[in-house]
């Protein structure tokens, strides 16, 4: 279910975030979206330079709960 508050939408997209103030490096956490959230919560943590990474949630699921590997991931 998407993390936008009042929202009951059907989650799509996965926000991986961190607040370097709080987090190790490479600790992520995690907000769901629906396709009408995406942009508005995306928006709130990369202001506040929390976000990490945008995956559709199929893809997330696929690959064990992880953001994508990068092309420099090897």
């Amino acid at each position: 279910m998407c993390s936008a508050k009042g929202c009951r939408a059907p989650a799509v997209w996965v926000l991986a975030w961190n607040n370097p103030k709080l987090h190790t490096p490479e600790r992520r956490k995690t907000w769901l979206a629906c396709d009408e959230h995406r942009e508005h919560l995306s928006s709130f943590l990369n202001v506040r330079g929390f976000l990490k990474d945008v995956v559709r949630l199929s893809e997330w699921e696929e690959n064990g709960g992880r953001p994508r590997p990068s092309a420099s991931d090897g």
